[in-house]
């Protein structure tokens, strides 16, 4: 139950630094049909988030104007139609945006429980990463066991994930990331081998491995072309940011001659009926394996709530190893 009508949130006073994460106050959502109001235990802190500070990555159309794609709480409140869940369900959900905040209002179907014996804290850091690998990898991508994954980012959120999902459904997984450090955070968690790019060229180190089968890249620019190169024949490259950029100058002679797929994608502009697609799935192939505890998420620092511009200037530092989250009731 809604315990007030106003309630703490984090706005983005005008795009620009962290320092635009301003805390405020707000009406506290009202549940639409098919949605489910959460009393926000956690919310996760992830790269979109920054994008939208910055003013790079604007809110689909209807949705919180407030940061925050993921959250870990309690259902507070249920809307018209909803038949899964009750008021006090302890759940983590997707959000369309507006999770940092002490209650957020999110599609029922974006919602999943709480994997068995996982906390909070680490369960508001699944929705936005669990999702987009799982959408990018293994829907899009179609990685299978037995072929050459290279993930860049390995020490990320995302790559953290990549690397833990392709690891244990079989892949052979290859991480690049930016010091010793992070290298042996990758392989700790299964990959074969990382490639510390300040220092080596990956290019050259997964050729020599016969090639990736598939790419998942968040750097863009000039890692473009190399991730080009990198591929073996009828390789896959799946984009899913630009850190680097989106446009770069690209020979599609090989893509022609060597049979490449390039393609890509975003979660957040997805329709509400395809995020709940990826739920059902991950809810059937991945809950199990969180539970088992074959899989979890790699937490790095946590912020309360109204320190929201520190959790900002850490990402954006890239100095994380895992998933930042916010405090905001807490438990």
């Amino acid at each position: 139950m809604v315990q007030s009508h106003k309630m703490r949130v984090i706005e983005i006073k005008a795009p620009g630094g962290p320092e635009m994460l301003t805390p405020a106050e707000r009406a506290v959502p009202v549940p639409g049909a098919g949605e489910i109001i959460i009393r926000v235990a956690w919310a996760g802190v992830n790269r979109p988030d920054a994008l939208q500070r910055a003013g790079a990555y604007a809110p689909p159309a209807g949705a919180s104007d407030l940061p925050g794609l993921e959250v870990a709480g309690h259902v507070a409140a249920v809307g018209p139609g909803v038949t899964r869940w009750r008021e006090g369900d302890t759940v983590c959900a997707l959000t369309p945006g507006g999770g940092y905040a002490e209650y957020v209002a999110t599609p029922a179907a974006h919602a999943l429980p709480v994997p068995q014996g996982m906390s909070l804290h680490q369960a508001a850091c699944l929705p936005e990463t669990f999702f987009t690998v799982w959408t990018n990898v293994f829907q899009r991508g179609g990685l299978q066991a037995g072929e050459r994954f290279l993930v860049h980012g390995g020490s990320s959120g995302i790559g953290t994930t990549a690397i833990q999902l392709a690891a244990v459904r079989g892949a052979r997984v290859f991480a690049t990331a930016g010091s010793a450090e992070k290298c042996a955070a990758c392989t700790d968690l299964g990959a074969e081998r990382a490639i510390n790019y300040r220092e080596a060229d990956f290019v050259a180190e997964i050729k020599a491995e016969g090639g990736a089968n598939l790419i998942l890249d968040m750097v863009g620019g000039d890692y473009l072309p190399r991730n080009v190169q990198a591929l073996a024949d009828d390789g896959r490259l799946v984009q899913i940011a630009f850190l680097q950029g989106p446009k770069v100058t690209l020979n599609f002679a090989q893509v022609m001659t060597r049979r490449l797929t390039i393609t890509g994608s975003t979660l957040r502009p997805q329709s509400d009926a395809a995020k709940a697609r990826i739920a059902s799935e991950l809810e059937a192939e991945v809950w199990p394996l969180l539970a088992s505890g074959r899989v979890a998420p790699v937490m790095d620092q946590v912020f309360p709530l109204d320190r929201a511009a520190e959790a900002h200037a850490r990402m954006e530092s890239s100095a994380h190893i895992g998933k930042i989250a916010l405090e905001v009731a807490g438990g």
